[in-house]
């Protein structure tokens, strides 16, 4: 595999005990810096890699070094290579042989990776495609700041630290962020927003960050030029509302397909009419479609995708009852059920929990696209 692959899997790791314990193509316009992301840094402030990898819990050196030596940092640090360390074993391998064994040709694409409801979760759009030269991130929360760290005091700095570990608790803990809880811890200090925990997981998974600009259009957001392989890739992080039809932020995404989608954790959101358009958006752009149940209900794909089901089907409770898919209980009801995942994927916390839905399409090279086959097949 790719050089940067091998080198996420050898990363420094670490639990999450001491985390509850401590409570390609055309480019956006870019213009002015927005506060907090200024592209000219103070001469005595850390560079934007050496910002990452201090939020990251991992060794720096130049102005922050000296911060590293004092207990707060030192338990954060501790507390994220933990963190890390079960993330990889139970998450990050597992997925990366699973895509291996099972999409190796998306895996390996340089296609645009779409993640739709993402939020500020790029590890899992890197572990599935982390090869692509832009990812495109898009959610609801504020874009945030991270401002010279040398220039807080230490005492105030461990407070962020811990805002900032909280905020990820869930997603390092299961595989999904719990929007309310990263709103609240993340909104509170001198470090706030995404784009911190950008930072970290980019520090995390090997690569150097090279740039940072704000963005206006087509909607707020934050492109991320980082490194860490045999050319540069780019981050893109839209502060965007996906409800209603088609938007100016998704013709400015479709422009850049087709590509290679994920939708996890996404609150069964595109199981109705309201965010039709989004729906519609990944459904005519992506050439695979990877998600778990709260993604495109089976039924509303379209003639020409095959849909492979992996895990178990297991029924949700309380707000997303009402989201139950029967054509689901049927692909999971028949003899052989579908093969086992091996990994913990969408809100159930349990590795044999998991559900995983492959859909690619079947067009066949040299046909018109009116003439593909138009059955579409799932994988019992």
């Amino acid at each position: 595999m790719k050089c940067r692959i091998l080198m996420a899997l050898f990363l420094t790791s670490a639990c999450n005990a001491i985390l509850a314990q401590t409570a390609s193509r055309a480019q956006p316009t870019n213009p002015a810096p927005a506060p907090g992301l200024a592209r000219t840094l103070p001469q005595n402030a850390a560079t934007l890699d050496e910002t990452a990898r201090f939020l990251a819990g991992m060794p720096v050196t130049g102005v922050l070094e000296p911060l590293t030596h004092t207990p707060g940092w030192q338990e954060h640090a501790q507390a994220m290579n933990e963190a890390w360390k079960k993330k990889e074993q139970q998450q990050i391998w597992p997925i990366r042989q699973w895509m291996q064994a099972n999409a190796p040709q998306f895996h390996r694409s340089n296609d645009t990776a779409f993640y739709m409801f993402s939020g500020p979760d790029f590890l899992y759009a890197s572990i599935f495609f982390p090869l692509a030269n832009n990812y495109v991130l898009a959610g609801l929360e504020p874009i945030g700041n991270v401002p010279n760290l040398s220039q807080i005091p230490p005492e105030v700095l461990s407070q962020d630290l811990i805002s900032l570990r909280m905020s990820m608790n869930s997603i390092l803990r299961f595989q999904y962020f719990i929007t309310k809880e990263m709103r609240t811890d993340l909104g509170r200090g001198n470090i706030s927003g995404t784009l911190p925990i950008l930072y970290v997981f980019l520090a995390r998974l090997g690569y150097t960050i090279v740039d940072v600009t704000p963005i206006r259009t087509p909607a707020e957001g934050v492109k991320i030029t980082f490194g860490g392989g045999e050319q540069q890739q780019t981050l893109y992080y839209f502060k965007a509302d996906l409800s209603g039809g088609n938007s100016a932020f998704l013709r400015w995404c479709a422009a850049r397909g087709p590509g290679l989608s994920l939708l996890k954790a996404a609150s069964f959101l595109v199981h109705g009419d309201g965010f039709s358009g989004v729906r519609n958006f990944l459904l005519q752009n992506s050439r695979v479609i990877i998600q778990d149940d709260s993604g495109i209900p089976l039924r509303m794909f379209p003639k020409g995708w095959k849909v492979n089901c992996y895990g178990r089907y297991v029924a949700h409770h309380e707000e997303f009852e009402k989201y139950h898919q029967p054509d689901l209980d049927a692909v999971y009801a028949q003899n052989p059920p579908p093969p086992a995942l091996g990994f913990a994927f969408g809100y159930h916390w349990q590795k044999e929990d998991g559900i995983l839905m492959l859909a690619t399409r079947e067009a066949l090279p040299g046909l018109p696209a009116q003439q593909q086959p138009q059955e579409m097949r799932v994988r019992k």
